[in-house]
């Protein structure tokens, strides 16, 4: 076999996981949930997406430096309909004196991690082809150049 043809298995593979990874997510739901108070931990939202059916995993997001909840996370349920019964029997009630907003998730997108760095423009300085604050001419504006 040459490294073409393994290549070519290789990515046929993964292609294949990640329609596996596709199938078994569509079979459950993933529901957002949001407006949680910092007291609310994973535990509590297994108990209370719970009564609604079978609760896959349950996972509240962090700041990665304080370690504090950001006040929103995911639950997955084993299947649609008790997912669409979580969310109609949980969405505006109280939870640790927050009125929780669930919905169903919306789908993960490819280029998650590319939101970080800095991507902006605009910060040139004077002479900047980017517009500093002389518009990028290279020099003041008005009066002479000397």
């Amino acid at each position: 076999m040459s490294n073409k043809d393994l290549f070519l298995s290789y990515n046929l593979m993964l292609g294949d996981v990640k329609i596996h990874n596709l199938l078994q997510k569509e079979i459950g739901m993933r529901i957002y949930v949001g407006n949680l108070s910092y007291e609310v931990n994973e535990e509590d939202l297994k108990l209370a997406f719970g009564a609604f059916g079978q609760v896959e995993s349950a996972t509240i997001l962090k700041d990665k430096y304080s370690g504090q909840s950001k006040g929103f996370g995911f639950v997955e349920m084993a299947s649609k309909a008790e997912g669409q019964s979580a969310i109609d029997g949980l969405n505006g009630k109280e939870l640790k004196g927050r009125t929780l907003k669930v919905n169903e998730a919306r789908p993960r997108t490819e280029n998650r991690g590319s939101r970080g760095g800095y991507s902006g423009g605009g910060r040139g300085g004077r002479g900047s082809s980017r517009g500093g604050r002389d518009g990028g001419r290279g020099r003041p504006k008005g009066g002479s150049r000397f």
